[in-house]
């Protein structure tokens, strides 16, 4: 069976898509680009946007083994978008867990029992 975890990150990552889609179609990238990177917290959201690839880059790193795989799940995430980072956590919820040691049919521990 499925993790709901799994399956919310693919429906996400197509809505997602969508959205984008939407926006290229709708939108002049360069023009609102422009205005974004002339606003203070335009820069400051462009930022948080890109410290946020860096760590999910760093995560695809602890997870992944190899070279190639590394840097095929990490790179075109800054061209493709938290889209990408999410169908990445939906194909690797497996070994996410994991490496984090926790077994994913296990609900967490109730503290008051």
């Amino acid at each position: 069976m499925t993790h709901p975890i799994r399956l919310l990150c693919l429906i996400l990552a197509i809505a997602f898509t969508a959205l984008i889609g939407w926006a290229s179609v709708r939108g002049d990238f360069g023009a609102e680009f422009a205005a974004i990177t002339a606003m203070p917290w335009g820069q400051v959201s462009l930022v948080d946007l890109y410290l946020g690839f860096l760590l999910y880059g760093l995560a695809v790193w602890v997870v992944e083994k190899d070279l190639k795989t590394r840097l095929l799940w990490a790179v075109p995430v800054i061209f493709l978008g938290n889209a990408w980072s999410l169908v990445w956590v939906a194909v690797r919820w497996p070994q996410i867990l994991a490496r984090l040691k926790i077994e994913p049919t296990e609900p967490p521990a109730d503290p008051k029992s």
